[in-house]
């Protein structure tokens, strides 16, 4: 007798790896409870891009959980509930910006270098992220800042970097590199000279027909927010 296709051949081994996919697409899914630093990392881009368009208040989780490729059930897994995540967006936005700027601010370089160093690293930052300025100003606007969990980043975050920046204006004031600014004017237009461009991106891209974020349009900018910079600040 002949022995059946079923006997003859050789049982194909099973793969070890389960491939998950996400609707009829296929898109892979990356939420597994073995990939937590892929899931979380996932969650937290999707939920970037949610905040900054919707805020706190409509951000949706199930939209996040989808442009995650995860279910909402891991994403409950790793942030309890949306204030939850919306906080971790918070330091995953503002640890980012400390973990580039304060080396430099911390560095031994004169105090010239070291200012125009940390604001082009801060633009730098800013330009990779352009969705960041919006998570946070729109629940600035909406709590204040005087809102828990806007004085816990202030604390966190921002007073570090501010202390080490006004030490940087004094040092460069005392020799005579920098004129006799006020740190508590010329810091948050330093702020606004980076961050408004990129906010205003939308608009910009609407009533000037060209594209903002080009990378040749953000050279551009650089450019000329580090020479702007330069002529309020230096001497000569």
């Amino acid at each position: 007798m002949k022995a059946s296709a079923a006997t003859s051949r050789p049982a194909r081994p099973r793969s070890s790896t389960r491939r998950v996919t996400n609707g009829r697409h296929g898109a892979p899914r990356l939420g597994t409870r073995g990939q937590p630093e892929e899931s979380r990392a996932s969650i937290l881009k999707a939920a970037v891009s949610e905040f900054a368009e919707h805020g706190i208040a409509g951000a949706r989780t199930d939209a996040i959980a989808r442009a995650a490729h995860v279910n909402k059930a891991l994403l409950y897994y790793y942030f309890k509930d949306k204030d939850a995540l919306y906080e971790a967006v918070l330091d995953h936005v503002f640890s980012g910006l400390r973990a580039r700027v304060m080396p430099v601010l911390e560095s031994k370089l004169p105090p010239r270098e070291k200012m125009l160093q940390c604001l082009g690293t801060y633009f730098d930052y800013i330009a990779a992220n352009p969705r960041f300025p919006r998570v946070v100003q729109g629940e600035w606007m909406r709590s204040g800042a005087g809102a828990a969990r806007m004085q816990r980043v202030a604390q966190k975050y921002f007073r570090p970097i501010f202390g080490k920046l006004v030490g940087v204006l004094q040092e460069g004031i005392a020799a005579g590199e920098f004129r006799a600014v006020n740190p508590m004017d010329f810091l948050p237009s330093v702020a606004a000279v980076v961050v408004f461009y990129f906010t205003a991106a939308p608009l910009m891209r609407t009533l000037m027909k060209m594209d903002p974020l080009s990378e040749e349009r953000i050279g551009e900018r650089r450019a000329f927010v580090l020479d702007f910079i330069s002529k309020a600040l230096f001497v000569s």
